[in-house]
């Protein structure tokens, strides 16, 4: 699979593994993002493909691009070939079945993207003195030389946290999508987050919390050196027991991924344990680093009333009010988040089909999807559980697209 073009004086590669390019060259240039998690880290996408996550009949095949200028390493995009839509979270199936209808393949695709991570972060690694949107052009110069031999019928930049605009001066449309993430307002601990909220919340998650210890559940938050191989032997069973009961499989990351996450990435790990008498009965696994809390993986052996509030959502936010984290991304999707404290935030993708008919069809989908986005995410301003004082005080009403009709 590996290309490589010269472009305006560029030379771009397309590489089918992360090994191509040093972790300290790759570390580098993650290391500028302000914002991602650990989730664009060497050591995160490179245990993907060790471990059998990515690549082989996965439908995750690498296919990462690095930029060049004399023999300089300027920028990478991670990214890989799909042949299916699945481990995205921006949910493109109706697309596919509309070339199939009319006789086109809608895969293989290539998407810039984290696998099976729907965290909004950067999908273009630069050097800090290095133009974002003249890289971009080379990049899509180069993904266009590379997709006919490849057969590649569209490009898909996903949560990203480039300036979108950047993207549709390309001609590359933008689809908004809405995730719930609470925001760290300085607070000293959980009853001070707890004083912004009304009365009435306030009290439901008090309750809510008092359930859970009072059925005689031991909940645990480990990191760093007090988490061991048991510990993460134990989440495994939760999240493959979990898994195995709701999509009739184990789970799209194996065992030996999570083992890696304990050997490479322990001070980015976070899990919360629950147990009731010798046994662990749930697991949440978090990721963190400066930029935020990060919630991904939940099992559990006993269904407990309010326990998945409790390890998933209240402990994260204990976590991330004691180590002074900016936000916490519990995981995407769910309304249900918004009454618990959690704000609705936008989230961007790109996509650009390379069949001229096609891509105009998107282009008009997303230019009318963008209204009942942007109305959705002002009802869930709208039910937000904070008291006035904090609503006037902190919510931000900004975050949302331009009035601009960029698509």
């Amino acid at each position: 699979m590996a290309y490589e073009v010269n472009i305006q004086g560029y030379r771009v590669r397309c590489l089918d593994a992360i090994s191509d390019i040093g972790q300290t060259e790759w570390d580098t240039l993650a290391a500028h993002a302000p914002t991602g998690g650990p989730f664009i880290q060497y050591n995160w996408l490179a245990l993907m493909e060790e471990t059998g996550c990515v690549g082989h009949d996965t439908g995750w095949q690498p296919a990462h691009w690095a930029l060049y200028r004399d023999d300089i390493l300027l920028g990478v995009m991670p990214g890989y070939i799909k042949t299916d839509s699945y481990g995205e979270y921006v949910f493109d199936h109706g697309w596919a079945n509309a070339y199939h209808q009319h006789g086109f393949a809608y895969y293989p695709k290539w998407i810039a993207a984290v696998p099976f991570t729907p965290v909004t972060g950067p999908r273009i690694l630069l050097r800090p003195d290095t133009d974002t949107e003249t890289c971009l052009t080379i990049f899509h110069e180069a993904l266009e030389s590379w997709a006919e031999p490849s057969g590649i019928s569209s490009f898909h930049w996903l949560f990203h946290a480039h300036d979108y605009t950047q993207f549709e001066s390309q001609s590359i449309p933008t689809r908004f999508s809405v995730q719930f993430q609470w925001v760290n307002r300085s607070y000293t601990c959980f009853d001070d987050f707890l004083a912004a909220l009304t009365s009435r919340k306030r009290r439901d998650i008090r309750k809510t919390r008092k359930r859970v210890v009072s059925d005689g559940i031991v909940i645990e938050t480990l990191t760093g050196d007090i988490l061991t191989r048991e510990h993460i032997k134990a989440f495994i069973a939760c999240y493959q027991d979990t898994y195995l009961k709701r999509s009739g499989h184990k789970g799209y990351l194996t065992p030996s991924f999570f083992y890696g996450l304990l050997e490479r990435m322990p001070d980015n790990v976070s899990l919360v344990m629950a147990k009731l008498g010798d046994d662990y009965i749930a697991a949440a696994l978090f990721l963190y680093d400066n930029t935020g809390l990060y919630g991904r993986y939940w099992g559990c052996l006993q269904d407990v009333d309010s326990l998945h509030f409790e390890c998933c959502y209240f402990r994260g936010i204990d976590f991330a009010i004691k180590h002074k984290l900016p936000i916490f991304n519990p995981g995407t999707q769910g309304e249900h988040k918004i009454l618990r404290g959690f704000e609705p935030t936008f989230c961007y993708s790109q996509h650009a089909m390379r069949h001229p008919d096609f891509h105009q069809a998107v282009e008009k989908f997303l230019h009318q999807e963008k209204p009942v986005i942007q109305q959705y995410f002002n009802q869930a301003q709208d039910v937000l559980p904070f008291n006035n004082d904090y609503l006037t005080t902190f919510v931000n009403t900004n975050n949302k697209p331009s009035d601009s009709d960029h698509t």
